[in-house]
C-alpha cells in the first residue's frame, strides 16, 4: 500500500512537506496544484516555479497541475520533465469555486471531452507517468456520473487515478463513499488493470489507512489530507508525545523562516496542530496567536518544553 500526502492549496508547500518528512515521510509527495496558464505566461511563471520547488526531502514527488487549455498542459509537462519530478498529476477534483468557475479542478467533470484532451496533451508532451486526481462526479444529479466519469478517465490508461470519494457539491459535508470502492476497483480491473487506484477522503492516519486497505485489498494506496494538518505525525505508527510536537513546531518555524514565500501570519493556521489536547494548551496557543514573528513563538515553545 502506498501512503501519500494529499496536495492541499496553501498547505503542502515545500515548507510543510519538509515538516512531514521530519515527522515520518509518506511514500509519495505531491506539490500544491499549479495553474498551467500561470506557467505559460511570463507574468505568472515566477510564482509557478516557486510552487514547483523541490527540496532534498521531497523525492519521489509528483507535480500537480490544473487548467483547461491543452496547449498549456503540453508546455508545462515538457518543462516539468526537466525539473526532476517523478510524475505529473492533473487536478480534476478541486471544489474551490474560483477554480471551478475557470473550468478547472472539479469543473472539468462538466467538460469530459476537454478533460480527455488535456490528459492526452500532457501524455504526448512528456515521458513521465501521468496521473489524475478527481472526485466521483460534480453532483449526484448534475452532469456525468461516477460510473461514466471514472471509466472515461481509466480509458486514458493513466499511471494512477486518485479518487476523492465524494462529489464536488458534497465537499466534505458527508462521509466518504467507501461503499463504492469495490465497483471502482472492478472498473479499473476491466478497463485499465495497470492503473493504480488511490483513495482519498476521511482517512486521518496510517492506522486508518491500513484498516481500509485490509477491508479493500484491491486498492493500491491511500492519500491523507486534513489528517496531516491536524497531526503532522499521521504517517507514523505511534502517536507523538507533546515534547515531540513542540520540537517539530520548532523545526517548522526554522524551515518557514528559511524557505517560505508566505507572510508569518500563515503560520498561525498550524499552531493547533502542535498545541492541543492537554491542560493549558489553549492558553499557550493564545500566546502564540498574538506573537508577531517566529522568534516570539520560539521563545514560547522553549518555555513550554521547560515546563514539561
Amino acid at each position: 500500500m502506498i501512503l501519500i500526502l494529499a496536495p492541499m492549496e496553501g498547505v503542502t508547500d515545500a515548507v510543510f512537506r519538509q515538516v512531514v518528512a521530519r515527522a515520518q515521510r509518506p511514500d509519495l509527495f505531491f506539490t500544491e496544484f499549479t495553474n498551467v496558464n500561470s506557467f505559460a505566461s511570463l507574468k505568472g511563471r515566477k510564482n509557478a516555479l516557486e510552487r514547483f520547488k523541490i527540496t532534498e526531502t521531497d523525492p519521489p514527488i509528483i507535480a500537480q497541475i490544473w487548467g483547461r487549455v491543452p496547449e498549456y498542459f503540453s508546455e508545462t509537462a515538457r518543462a516539468l520533465q526537466k525539473m526532476g519530478f517523478f510524475g505529473v498529476d492533473i487536478n480534476m477534483g478541486c471544489p474551490d469555486r474560483h477554480v471551478v468557475a475557470n473550468g478547472g479542478g472539479a469543473g472539468m467533470i462538466k467538460t469530459p471531452e476537454l478533460a480527455v484532451e488535456c490528459i492526452r496533451a500532457t501524455k504526448e508532451a512528456t515521458e513521465l507517468p501521468v496521473s489524475a486526481k478527481t472526485r466521483l462526479s460534480y453532483s449526484n444529479t448534475e452532469g456525468i456520473q461516477y460510473n461514466e466519469w471514472l471509466p472515461l478517465l481509466l480509458k486514458e490508461q493513466l499511471s494512477m487515478l486518485t479518487v476523492h470519494l465524494r462529489t464536488k457539491t458534497e465537499m466534505s459535508k458527508v462521509p466518504a463513499h467507501y461503499e463504492l470502492i469495490p465497483e471502482i476497483l472492478k472498473m479499473r480491473d476491466e478497463i485499465a488493470p495497470e492503473t493504480k487506484i488511490i483513495v482519498n477522503g476521511d482517512v486521518k492516519n496510517r492506522k486508518e489507512a491500513e484498516v481500509l486497505a485490509e477491508k479493500y485489498p484491491g486498492i493500491d494506496g491511500v492519500m491523507i489530507g486534513r489528517g496531516a494538518i491536524s497531526n503532522p505525525f499521521c504517517f507514523r505508527e505511534t502517536e507523538p508525545t507533546q515534547k515531540e510536537l513542540y520540537e517539530l513546531l520548532l523545526y517548522h518555524l526554522e524551515v518557514f523562516e528559511r524557505d517560505s514565500r508566505r507572510p508569518f501570519e500563515t503560520m498561525r493556521h498550524f499552531f493547533k496542530s502542535y498545541v492541543k489536547d492537554f491542560p493549558g494548551a489553549g492558553e499557550i496557543r493564545n500566546r502564540m496567536m498574538v506573537a508577531e514573528n517566529a522568534e516570539e513563538v520560539r521563545r514560547i515553545v522553549k518555555d513550554a518544553i521547560m515546563g514539561l
